[in-house]
């Protein structure tokens, strides 16, 4: 019998691997480039039902929470009165979706997501708009890198449109939770983890997907405060075939040593480097741009690491580089997605060209960058000591929030999606 299970799991994961490998090596053929990453194309196991927005129901609490000062938020802290969430089974798909007071979950001890890290997760905003509206910033793009996350993990996938529309339900029951002044918001984290009770290793035969939301304000309260860097070689955050490019809870854990030790000599986050050129990856859990001039021709370049399965598909660094192409090019500048590495860095600042570093992530939109500590020095990146951010790095905070806030004239970009 269990040489019979291991037989039908390992058919079952070649099948998924060779589905995924088809369709990478019909697309790249041409580039003669290998695959960086498994991207599987489906979850694991028979999915009969998609999720039906219409079958939602809704429990509604009967102790509402009392609201916190604005002022007294702190982010992650604090969570509204409802959650969202829906189960799903091998045999019967996604089970009808409900809303319910914020609960504990009951999971048994065996469950695998406890033993096999089966768990996936987003990270995203609603804003409400100077009129009232209630938005999300590119939910659509959330949504693909949810069913990028769960696939590759072997859990179900989903219609992005029908659980965009359930967390619209939910943050709209939810709305009095999000303040009134600008640079509040609150975060919703969407997550998806393997319920199977079992400890034999394979594709769990039932998961549950529930989103919970957090009221936060401005990450930096006072303003913008640039960070300091370690640059980190003595450990790697992801690498090429595993599964760094994906949002799963499994990636972070290890990431926290190393931040507590670069704490300790005073630094605020690692700037991760990758392999003996020492490619310049991510910082903390942001994506990472660097502003500098270019040596032979002066131009001046917006860079940040290419998608090669090093780092995450990040939605706001995705936005950093949209806006980029369509404001900045025309001024001049060249937007790059390549390889660069910490001396080039570390040149760019001795020769007066790196004019500004910054990361880019859901929480603080921008963090710009003071000094990167690097082989026993550090590395200046252009800013005044009165400074603490490059006029990139405000311009494209700035840019972000006209478009989640509906300011005039970015009430009505594409970027932004009404919750009616």
């Amino acid at each position: 019998m269990l040489q019979q299970r291991s037989s039908l799991l390992a058919s079952s994961l070649a099948s998924t691997f060779r589905r995924s490998f088809l369709v990478q090596t019909s697309s790249s053929a041409q580039r003669c480039r290998r695959a960086y990453s498994i991207h599987a194309d489906a979850s694991v196991g028979t999915k009969i039902l998609d999720i039906d927005p219409s079958k939602l129901s809704i429990e509604k609490t009967t102790t509402p929470k009392t609201l916190l000062p604005p002022e007294e938020l702190v982010f992650g802290r604090n969570f509204t009165d409802h959650m969202l969430s829906m189960e799903w089974t091998a045999s019967e798909g996604w089970l009808p979706a409900r809303i319910t007071p914020y609960q504990n979950l009951s999971l048994d001890p065996a469950t695998c997501v406890f033993h096999y890290a089966f768990e996936a997760f987003e990270g995203m905003k609603a804003y409400r708009d100077k009129n009232g509206q209630i938005r999300l910033f590119r939910p659509d793009k959330n949504m693909e890198r949810f069913n990028k996350s769960a696939a590759r993990i072997a859990l179900p996938t989903f219609d992005s449109d029908a659980l965009i529309d359930l967390i619209g339900k939910f943050v709209k029951l939810d709305q009095r939770f999000i303040p009134e002044a600008r640079g509040y918001s609150l975060y919703l984290r969407p997550t998806i983890i393997g319920t199977q009770r079992t400890l034999g290793v394979g594709p769990p035969a039932s998961a549950l997907l529930y989103v919970i939301a957090s009221p936060v304000g401005p990450y930096y309260p006072t303003g913008f405060k640039a960070v300091s860097l370690e640059a980190t070689d003595y450990a790697v955050r992801a690498w090429p075939g595993g599964v760094g490019d994906k949002k799963l809870g499994a990636n972070y854990a290890p990431c926290i040593v190393p931040q507590i030790q670069a704490a300790s000599r005073g630094f605020h986050q690692n700037l991760w480097l990758f392999g003996e050129e020492e490619y310049v990856t991510e910082v903390g859990t942001m994506n990472l741009f660097a502003a500098i001039k270019n040596k032979e021709t002066g131009q001046k370049e917006l860079l940040t690491a290419p998608l090669d399965g090093t780092i995450l598909e990040g939605v706001t660094r995705d936005s950093v580089l949209g806006l980029a192409r369509e404001r900045l090019e025309p001024e001049g500048w060249k937007v790059n997605e390549r390889k660069f590495t910490m001396q080039e860095v570390s040149d760019a600042s001795d020769e007066g060209r790196l004019l500004e570093i910054f990361g880019s992530g859901t929480a603080a939109v921008v963090s710009p960058v003071r000094k990167i500590s690097w082989k026993g020095r550090l590395v200046e990146c252009g800013l005044e000591d009165n400074q603490e951010a490059g006029p990139i790095a405000q311009q494209m905070k700035d840019w972000m929030e006209e478009i989640q806030y509906g300011d005039e004239g970015s009430e009505d970009h594409h970027w932004s999606h009404k919750i009616l």
